[in-house]
This record gives structure tokens, C-alpha cells and sequence, in this order.
């Protein structure tokens, strides 16, 4: 209680430097809060391609229906198949034209019917890997009565291509501006300590132990540090709100991200504060 106490009086007793050090803490982890909105939406964007990912299975015109039966049959069993649509001639026929309007009368006046009977594979989420996908290929291939398998191979690589570049800048940048966040939480909370260099001084003369003077400071630098992550979330939010209204429809990140956040100040905070009031005492 007493270094609760003593946190909140340190607020009220500089609240200009409490305002300084929070409004740094806040810009840090704002810097981190729009990497995660850009971030989460590019993985939103992936996953939204990559669940158009499907394997067409193209069969002979001379393919008996008990070979086809077989074939979806022994696909759809795979541990990685969702299902397995059988598109008839007529079906693709009649699909061309909803989706080709401008070429349905070129469809209607051909006597005979140009498109192949298919087998569409639908994968599992989860399983709509490059290995997944040419594995399933492959098998599909070695019918005797299959014409050709398509599955879009140039743009799934570049899908994954894409997804590993992500992954990558995910980490990389993500790890930066933490680690850019935790020299400015660590900068401003030492300057709060340097400001109060004769209250610890006094502390230490009348017999106050290392823990009992540590103890309210690092309260203090997780509360700044919570501040500033309440302060990273508004703008953050702000942002996204001016980015829907005014540019493009984007989501937002998950509460759990933003609850994470928050810990995160309140932590940076903590441990920042703990480092700087150590050294201090260190040198008294």
C-alpha cells in the first residue's frame, strides 16, 4: 500500500514529467500498434486468396462414371480434402455463362458442348500448402482418364512467396519497434528517477532498503507504461477509423492484441523502471 501510495504521488508531483514520460511510452507503442494493424490486414488479405486455392481435376470425355466415382471417392478420403464437387459438361456450360455473359451466345449457338467434364477439390483449412497442393496434384494425375490438373500454380506461389515475406518483415520489424519502444520507456522513466535523485538519497540515509525504494518506482513505471499503452491505443484507433471513412475498408485488430499491448506498456514500464532505479542505486 505504501508504494501505491507513494506511485501516486509521484503523479501528482510531476505531472508534467509523469505527462512526458507517458506520452513517450505512448508514441513508442503506437509506432508498434500500426505495424500491427498493417500487419493484421495483410494476413487477412492472404488468407482470404489463399482460401480460393482448389485443385481442378479435368477428365477425359471417354471417362466411364465408375472411374470418376472412384476418383472422388479416393480424393475426397485424403486427410487434407474438405470435398469433392463433380462439375458435369452441362454444369460447366451452364456456369460459363453466368460467368462469361458476354460470350453466352457464342455458347448457345455451338452445337457441341467445348468444356471438359471436372472434379473440383476443395482443401481443408490449414492444408492449402504449396507441399499439400502438388502432392494432391500429383495423385490426381496419375489417373488414366485425367486430362490435366490446374491449380493455379504461378499465382500459389506467389501466394506463398508472399506469405513468407510477411512472416518474415512480421518479425523482424515487429522486434524493432519493441525494441525502439523499450529505449524510450527506459529514457523517460530515467529521467523521472534522475529528477527524484535526493528523495533516494534520503530514502538510503534513514535506512530504506534497495526492494522498499524500488518498489514504488517500478508501480510508477508500469503505470506510466499502461498510460502510454491506453494513449497508443486511441491513436491507433483513431487512425483506423480515419483509414475506413476515408480511404478503405480495413480491419481491426483483435481485443486480444490490444489487451496485449497494454500489458506490454504496463511491463516495458515495470522492467524499464526496475533497470534505471537499480543502476541509480548502484551508483549512490
Amino acid at each position: 500500500m505504501y508504494a501505491l501510495r507513494e506511485a501516486f504521488a509521484a503523479f501528482r508531483r510531476t505531472p508534467v514529467l509523469t505527462g512526458l514520460s507517458s506520452a513517450m511510452v505512448g508514441l513508442a507503442l503506437f509506432a508498434v500498434g500500426l505495424f500491427a494493424l498493417a500487419s493484421y490486414n495483410l494476413h487477412l488479405a492472404l488468407s482470404a486468396i489463399e482460401e480460393r486455392v482448389q485443385i481442378v481435376v479435368y477428365l477425359r470425355d471417354d471417362a466411364r462414371q465408375s472411374e470418376i466415382d472412384l476418383a472422388e471417392k479416393e480424393l475426397g478420403e485424403l486427410p487434407q480434402v474438405a470435398q469433392v464437387h463433380y462439375v458435369s459438361k452441362r454444369e460447366a456450360l451452364d456456369n460459363a455463362k453466368k460467368e462469361l455473359p458476354d460470350f453466352a451466345d457464342l455458347f448457345s449457338t455451338s452445337e457441341v458442348n467445348p468444356l471438359p467434364q471436372s472434379l473440383e477439390v476443395e482443401l481443408k483449412s490449414g492444408s492449402r500448402t504449396r507441399p499439400v497442393v502438388e502432392s494432391i496434384a500429383r495423385k490426381a494425375s496419375s489417373y488414366s482418364f485425367v486430362e490435366d490438373v490446374q491449380y493455379g500454380r504461378e499465382w500459389v506461389d506467389k501466394l506463398f512467396m508472399l506469405r513468407r515475406i510477411g512472416a518474415v518483415t512480421t518479425v523482424v520489424l515487429g522486434a524493432g519497434f519493441f525494441l525502439v519502444a523499450a529505449v524510450i520507456i527506459g529514457t523517460a522513466l530515467r529521467i523521472a528517477i534522475f529528477a527524484r535523485r535526493e528523495e533516494i538519497h534520503v530514502m538510503r540515509l534513514v535506512g530504506a532498503k534497495n526492494g522498499f525504494i524500488r518498489r514504488p518506482f517500478l508501480l510508477e513505471g508500469a503505470m506510466a507504461g499502461l498510460l502510454g499503452g491506453l494513449l497508443a491505443w486511441l491513436l491507433t484507433y483513431a487512425t483506423y477509423r480515419g483509414a475506413y471513412a476515408f480511404l478503405f475498408a480495413v480491419a481491426w485488430i483483435p481485443g486480444a492484441w490490444v489487451l496485449g499491448a497494454l500489458a506490454a506498456g504496463a511491463l516495458f514500464g515495470a522492467l524499464s523502471s526496475g533497470m534505471a532505479i537499480r543502476r541509480h542505486l548502484r551508483d549512490l
